[in-house]
């Protein structure tokens, strides 16, 4: 088959495509024919860095969707020609090619309605923003939350979960992403180059804060966050945890949460990998009813995704990028 190559670590943006041995399913395991693959920015943080349990060359790619091409002992719940799609686990390797192998119970399937472009989009950012606002944060309607970084994939589709349930959404973006992230349906943005985010925040809230907060920025602008959290409200984080005694014990009660969706893959609970397909699922029936849109900004072809990958890194995509396979 073909594949996309990492030939050592913090070499992705040297990827090339080459030849390599199509992968076997295992006991439990379904072999996909990609027919697409979803970029995200943990494809390139992961490779920047490596991993141990990586032989090189490895394929990246946590997010792809395709056709059940064989299957493994173990996983006759799935067909030849099963449309499906996953988020797959990082510690092997991943889509970024013309087949790949994973866990039969973290399958989703595809409505006939959706496209293979459309499922691949959806997993890593549409699940942990999914997760955050509903597993985690159990958002509910009249509530308020702020979501940093509304342009991106987690926080175009945590607007869009938020939106679903009726909260009131303040999001952070650049002053030329505005019309972007109303258009998914924010209420209030805040430019965080310009503006003063926190004053910003309680003059939207009456001096209250919000109910909730999603970061995608970074351990430093977590704990910034949590002076504009309002009494009993809560924080989600997946670029790190804030500083916790930057909140004085019996003041706003709040609570913390960390998302780690890739972390179900090596958590040896098969009920949080079933739990990864349900997720999926669920997302798809959004899309599908028109309740949110999949954000694809860009259609690339394999050979292009470093290209890709870099604009990610640089910060500058909206919503997602989508590979053709």
């Amino acid at each position: 088959m073909k594949a996309l190559m990492l030939e050592d670590k913090n070499m992705w943006r040297e990827m090339k495509v080459q030849e390599t041995d199509k992968p076997t399913p295992g006991p439990g395991e379904v072999l996909i024919r990609i027919k697409a693959a979803g970029l995200n920015p943990v494809d390139y943080k992961t490779a920047t860095n490596g991993n141990p349990a990586w032989n090189y060359p490895h394929i990246l790619g946590v997010d792809a969707a395709g056709i059940v091409e064989a299957t493994g002992e173990g996983a006759a719940e799935f067909q030849q020609g099963d449309r499906v799609f996953f988020h797959g686990n990082f510690m092997k390797n991943g889509g970024f090619a013309e087949y790949a192998v994973t866990t039969a119970h973290s399958l989703a399937r595809i409505p006939d309605e959706l496209s293979f472009e459309e499922a691949a989009a959806l997993p890593c950012a549409g699940m942990t923003a999914y997760q955050a606002l509903f597993r985690k944060m159990n958002l509910q309607k009249g509530e308020t939350i702020l979501i940093h970084g509304g342009a991106g994939g987690v926080g175009g589709f945590a607007i869009q979960l938020a939106k679903q349930v009726g909260a009131t959404i303040i999001t952070t973006c650049s002053l030329e992403n505005e019309e972007y992230v109303k258009s998914l349906g924010a209420d209030h943005v805040i430019f965080y180059k310009t503006e003063d985010v926190h004053a910003r925040i309680m003059e939207l809230t009456d001096e209250v804060g919000v109910d909730a907060v999603l970061d995608t920025v970074s351990r430093v602008n977590a704990t910034e966050s949590l002076k504009s959290i309002a009494f009993n409200g809560r924080i989600a984080f997946i670029a790190g945890n804030p500083d916790y005694s930057a909140v004085k014990p019996f003041s706003q009660a709040l609570s913390f949460h960390e998302i780690a969706l890739g972390a179900a893959h090596f958590s040896n609970s098969i009920k949080a990998l079933k739990d990864l397909a349900t997720m999926n699922e669920e997302l798809a029936k959004l899309v599908v009813d028109g309740k949110i849109s999949a954000m694809i900004s860009e259609k690339i072809s394999l050979e292009e995704i470093p290209a890709g990958l870099e604009k990610l890194s640089e910060r500058h995509v909206k919503g997602k990028i989508v590979a053709v396979i």
